[in-house]
């Protein structure tokens, strides 16, 4: 360690060419099939493997065609974190100035929507495209904070020539995941980005920190606005006869009559006044509320038929869906990561399977079948007339489809389930 430079602080300086040497050597040994000097970090090594698999090049630019304004400017006005920017600002932002260094924030696709800090870095930055509206996926950018935080959902510091693409061995980055605290739903990401030789080693830690706090504080906004819809909908909600319900825009529940409660409703993609078939109710009447909608059960019109076809659609990077269409109207619901494993599972056994079976094919352990009965009591509230049990199948009259990738190594790319990754080691057609 004698050989090691040290900051003002004590602390190993992270200097870009003392660091990138021993991991330069390390990745250009991997594709030659040579033996590297020491063994990179797992998440690094995973990542470089997919590098090669997806014919990623070092010498490649970084952040890809940048977004047109217009959709930019869409993605930052719908994006959940929108609202968490005051918080990454306050918490990051300053920091990263005074330490040299940017903040920035993407959405779950990789694309830069927002970023912030040293305005000499800032400049730096745009020599490797980190920019507004700019693409930093994996397969855009290579081995990098962002794009492989995205890839393995969890936070991940990428320093110097750990990153796959040349031109990014001057840089550190850290960045971690933020999920939707409602359910789980990845949002994008919120990353630290600088020179590495002034990067600090606990960045990784802070940047985790401030992830954790903004879904908290989403949390509790949503809890709020849950309160004041509730508030709106009881007096009226009182003077109803039958089943109702008072939900919010994305069908979070707020309020319930003449029903057991449930947590949420899944809705239509197109949703409005007026009449719409729901596929856990039947017909129902919807009228807005200030924050959501009121929905009352047409008991005359209640729906028995089942669904007669479900599309399962893998082949989105990470958009997983299921579509459900029958004689009484059809509707998607999109998939968290989780029950997108579980419904891949269904789809390839139509004869079905057990609490057991589900736990080895997803988590490689059969005792593990308390979580898996209530990650399949949720999935099944969603798809009420499509899945059976004992054994959870899909339903017999059902017809059903899977779309998946082009590129079987790109099925559920974040997933370790053993059924998804043997699916995933089958050669490309």
């Amino acid at each position: 360690m004698k050989d090691v430079p040290l900051d003002l602080a004590g602390h190993p300086a992270m200097d870009g060419a003392w660091a990138a040497r021993p991991f330069r050597q390390v990745r250009d040994a991997a594709p030659a099939g040579e033996r590297p000097p020491t063994a990179p970090r797992p998440v690094i090594d995973a990542s470089w493997q997919r590098m090669f698999r997806m014919g990623v090049r070092r010498d490649q630019a970084t952040g890809g065609v940048p977004l047109e304004r217009d959709e930019l400017e869409h993605r930052r006005r719908t994006s959940a974190l929108a609202d968490a920017m005051r918080t990454f600002s306050e918490s990051l932002g300053a920091i990263a100035d005074t330490s040299v260094q940017i903040m920035v924030v993407t959405d779950d696709e990789g694309r830069v929507l927002w970023r912030e800090g040293s305005s000499g870095v800032l400049r730096q930055a745009g020599g490797i495209c980190l920019e507004e509206g700019a693409a930093w996926s994996e397969r855009a950018a290579g081995t990098n904070a962002i794009g492989t935080a995205l890839a393995v959902r969890r936070p991940v510091r990428v320093h110097a020539a750990e990153h796959f693409v040349r031109s990014l061995h001057a840089w550190t980055c850290a960045a971690a995941p933020v999920h939707d605290p409602r359910d789980g739903r990845l949002l994008g990401v919120v990353d630290v980005s600088g020179p590495a030789a002034g990067f600090h080693p606990t960045t990784l830690a802070l940047v985790s920190s401030v992830a954790r706090l903004a879904e908290s504080e989403m949390r509790e906004r949503h809890g709020r606005a849950l309160g004041r819809l509730r508030s709106v909908a009881a007096p009226i909600m009182c003077r109803l006869g039958g089943r109702a319900l008072a939900v919010d825009g994305h069908g979070w529940t707020a309020a319930v009559t003449g029903m057991a409660p449930v947590d949420r409703l899944p809705l239509p993609k197109s949703f409005r006044t007026g009449r719409a078939w729901l596929p856990s109710l039947g017909m129902c009447a919807v009228e807005p509320l200030p924050g959501g909608w009121l929905i009352r059960v047409d008991e005359a019109r209640a729906v028995t038929e089942a669904p007669g076809r479900v599309v399962l659609d893998l082949s989105r990077p990470r958009r997983w869906s299921v579509a459900v269409s029958g004689s009484a109207g059809s509707w998607v619901q999109e998939l968290t990561p989780r029950h997108a494993e579980l419904l891949y599972v269904l789809a390839v056994h139509r004869d079905g399977r057990s609490a057991a079976e589900l736990a080895s094919d997803v988590f490689g352990d059969p005792t593990r079948a308390v979580t898996v009965r209530a990650e399949m009591s949720r999935v099944r509230r969603h798809l009420s007339g499509v899945l059976a049990h004992r054994p959870y199948r899909f339903a017999e009259e059902i017809e059903v489809e899977v779309v998946l990738p082009a590129d079987p190594a790109e099925l559920l790319p974040h997933s370790t389930a053993p059924a998804v990754l043997s699916t995933r080691r089958l050669p490309c057609p």
